[in-house]
Order: structure tokens, then sequence, then C-alpha cells
């Protein structure tokens, strides 16, 4: 019979790391991610779910609340549920442990979109994207740049030469018909 005695001189120097689940907002993706601080889990999180906004929040799955304090984080058991929210969402309610998943109203055939931006601060209207969507199922896009004010200005100049070379082929051919005519 023998006995042994240990003796630690230095503590660990990382606790070990606890297991927990994270699942985003909507509950259709779930992780299970092992990590020993707040910190950590966060950073674990954002990399998880491929997050590129570090600006997130983990609430508790059960109830919604906010888990921002390394001290209620050490408090938790280990597998807590979590959920990470970026900007903009909101924790919701489960009914008997599933999700609600809302479906968009089908309003009618097409959505058109109409994006109007500037590429440069210096351009002189910006540029204008349209974009239609028939059916939820196709979807066609067109790009109008306009950028400097001297290009809409040559634009502008060419589409006026073209209208007067148009009005006098016009005014020309009248001219020799009513010639004809008399």
């Amino acid at each position: 019979v023998g006995a042994v005695t240990k003796q630690t001189l230095f503590p660990p120097l990382m606790p070990a790391g606890r297991p927990f689940r994270v699942s985003n907002a909507s509950r259709s993706s779930r992780k299970g991610i092992v990590a020993s601080s707040l910190q950590e889990l966060i950073s674990k999180t954002l990399d998880a779910f491929l997050i590129s906004a570090g600006i997130v929040t983990l609430v508790l799955e059960e109830d919604g609340t906010v888990v921002d304090t390394e001290e209620f984080f050490n408090s938790l058991d280990d597998n807590t549920h979590f959920m990470v929210l970026e900007k903009g969402q909101k924790w919701t309610q489960t009914r008997n442990g599933v999700a609600t998943v809302r479906q968009k109203k089908k309003m009618g055939v097409a959505n058109i979109t109409f994006d109007l931006y500037k590429l440069n601060p210096k351009d002189f209207i910006g540029c204008l994207n349209i974009k239609a969507t028939f059916y939820e199922i196709y979807s066609v896009s067109y790009d109008i740049k306009c950028m400097g004010a001297k290009s809409v200005l040559r634009k502008m100049l060419q589409l006026m030469s073209h209208a007067a070379q148009i009005t006098g082929q016009f005014l020309l051919y009248t001219g020799t018909y009513m010639l004809q005519l008399m």
C-alpha cells in the first residue's frame, strides 16, 4: 500500500475552457464552442459564424438576458445556450421549443429597386443601379454610371447634336417633298 501526494507550485495560467452552445438570431445554425472567458467566447463566436462586424450582443437563448460582464458569465453553467445578435437584430421567444419563422408576404409578380450612389465624392450625379426580381426567381440588374460633370456635359451635347441632326434631316426631307408637291 502506498500513498502519493502531489503539490502544485504554480496554478495553471489559463483556466480550463468550458463548453457552450451558440446559435444565430434565427436559430437556424448552432455551434458548440469551448471558451474560458466572455471575450474568448465572443471572439470564437465571431469566427464560427463568420461575422465580420465586431459589434455583437451575446444573450441567453432561453430568455434573452444580455451577457455583458465576466462575473455573470462565470456564474453560468456549462452547456449554456447563447444567441449571438448582430446590430439591429432582436431576441425572439420560441413557441414550444420551436422558433417561429415568419414567411415574407408575397406582394406581386415583380420587385424593383433603385439604388442611387456615388463612387467618388467629386461625381456630379452619381450612379444608378436598377434591379428587378420577377416571381422571386429571376433577377435582372442594370447599372448606369454618370461619373463626372465633364462626361455628363459631353453626353448631353452629343444628345443635342444628334437631335439637331435628326431635326435638320427631317426639315430637309420635308422641304424636298413640299417642293416636289408644288
